[in-house]
């Protein structure tokens, strides 16, 4: 029997803005899509935090023994400024300042972004279109959109008739917008004059003269609207109607929005079953942004060369930081918050690594399974990764009194025990264990500690107390606590 069939999982659903038991269309398997980078520059901790919620989903999916379909695009052509409507094509920007062909910039920034990915252990999707590579799509749904009248065509561009469409579906139904009052709200802009209402957004743009990225199509030398790429990418791998779509919170309205509208214009069928968002990671109290520059990139923060952090840190240390929270709130990046999340992360793999050393008893002072469903009940409660965490922390707790002979545990229960740690840190949660990597920082202070472990206890040796206790001290104060045992001295990460 495969794990998913034991649990019960159950997902936020923003469409219906409940939580709804989870049930895939095909039996044992997913189909999920998450929006990709804009890739014109690095991508920052804001984006990072999007794509390791969904990192996690998609790992849990899969440890439930899912077979899971995971589709996260590249954007790499159409996104304009303003939602994609108006204004300069970022890439075309950066690759005149850069003095680069839009493809190099495209490159560049992907590379960037997979590396970032890779250095905080995020699984790679199973497909990575890009949205140049799907311009034939694109113009077919185009087609289909205006043969269904939901669309038309103005000066070489083509629009979607949001009015028109609202006849017959809701537009609005995912932000909770209503059309009337969007109307009542929007100012008449000069670039959306050739449009028959302001809400109508662009599915095809009519290149300009000096639009270098363009594409021929039965309405103008162009190139495809932002939220049409999506449509055509999630819907060519995942088919109509698929399981899951995620993205940032930001991109609730329009871009998924408009998506819902496509499809359904299209093939007059709901596109998504559950969509999920994940929130904002702010930095000083405000939105991380590459537009306002109130980011943080990786590299700064592992490296430490940045203007807000005290040190560096690991990206196992970050990510852990970040699954401290829900995916679904408000996170704040701060020093505070980050050296607290460290030190936890090291108190849990202290925790890990004392596994194997536990002595064995007949009989067992802690529930092991029923703290094991805890873990999972966690997890199935929307991805709860803060509330899975503190469970692992009570695993901590316990294995740190079976250590001190305040606690006990059977052989059965500890084997229960070391599996359930691991899947849920290392498959689940996708940490790393940085002690273990030889060539790390972690490792060089892990053999400084023991070096200056092995002079105590010589000093101890010689009865020179006074030596002994001035490194215990010195440790302790700046935050490595000694830990004296039956079987030698340990230390851990306070």
């Amino acid at each position: 029997m495969k794990l998913y069939e034991q649990q019960e999982l159950f997902i936020y659903n923003s469409l219906s803005k409940t939580k709804e038991k989870f049930a895939p269309i095909h039996d044992g398997a997913v189909g999920m899509y998450v929006c990709g980078p804009t890739v014109y520059s690095n991508v920052h901790m804001g984006n990072c935090r999007t794509f390791l919620s969904f990192d996690l989903v998609y790992r849990y999916l899969i440890h439930l023994g899912y077979k899971v379909r995971y589709v996260r695009n590249i954007t790499d052509a159409g996104h304009l400024e303003n939602d994609g409507e108006s204004g300069e094509d970022p890439i075309l920007r950066k690759a005149r300042i850069e003095q680069l062909e839009p493809m190099e910039v495209v490159q560049k920034y992907s590379l960037d972004f997979h590396n970032v990915m890779a250095q905080f252990n995020a699984h790679p999707p199973s497909i990575e279109p890009t949205a140049t590579g799907h311009i034939i799509e694109q113009i077919r749904i185009v087609e289909k959109i205006i043969e269904a009248g939901y669309a038309y065509e103005k000066n070489g561009s083509v629009y979607f008739d949001v009015l028109k469409f609202n006849e017959t579906h809701e537009y609005g139904k995912l932000s909770g917008r209503q059309l009337e009052d969007m109307i009542t709200n929007t100012r008449e802009l000069a670039s959306q004059s050739e449009k028959k209402n302001p809400q109508d957004f662009a599915l095809w743009k009519k290149a300009e003269p000096q639009h270098i990225m363009r594409w021929p199509s039965p309405w103008s030398d162009g190139f495809p609207g932002w939220h049409l790429e999506c449509t055509a990418m999630s819907t060519k791998y995942l088919g109509n109607n698929f399981d899951i779509h995620g993205g940032g919170m930001d991109l609730k309205f329009p871009h998924h929005e408009c998506e819902i509208a496509q499809a359904e214009a299209t093939n007059d069928e709901s596109p998504v079953n559950y969509w999920m968002h994940a929130n904002m990671l702010t930095l000083n109290g405000k939105k991380m942004a590459k537009s306002t520059g109130n980011n943080i990139l990786p590299h700064e923060l592992f490296s430490g060369e940045n203007d807000v952090l005290s040190k560096a840190f690991a990206p196992t240390v970050a990510k852990f930081f970040m699954y401290q929270a829900h995916y679904r709130s408000i996170l704040d990046f701060s020093n505070d918050a980050l050296e607290a999340s460290e030190k936890g992360y090291y108190r849990l793999m202290d925790a890990y690594r004392n596994l194997s050393g536990l002595a064995i008893s007949e009989s067992s002072s802690f529930d092991v399974n029923e703290w094991r469903q805890s873990c999972y009940d966690a997890m199935n409660d929307d991805f709860n990764s803060p509330i899975l965490i503190a469970q692992l922390f009570e695993a901590t707790k316990l294995i740190n009194a079976i250590k001190e002979g305040k606690a006990t545990i059977t052989e059965n229960d500890l084997s229960v025990l070391t599996t359930t740690m691991h899947d849920f840190i290392f498959d689940v949660l996708g940490l790393l264990d940085l002690a273990s990597e030889g060539n790390n920082d972690t490792s060089k202070l892990s053999g400084a500690v023991e070096l200056l472990i092995a002079l105590r206890n010589k000093a101890r040796a010689d009865k020179d107390f006074a030596t002994s206790d001035k490194i215990r001290d010195d440790l302790k104060e700046v935050g490595i606590q000694l830990k004296d045992g039956k079987d030698g001295t340990t230390y851990s990460l306070n």
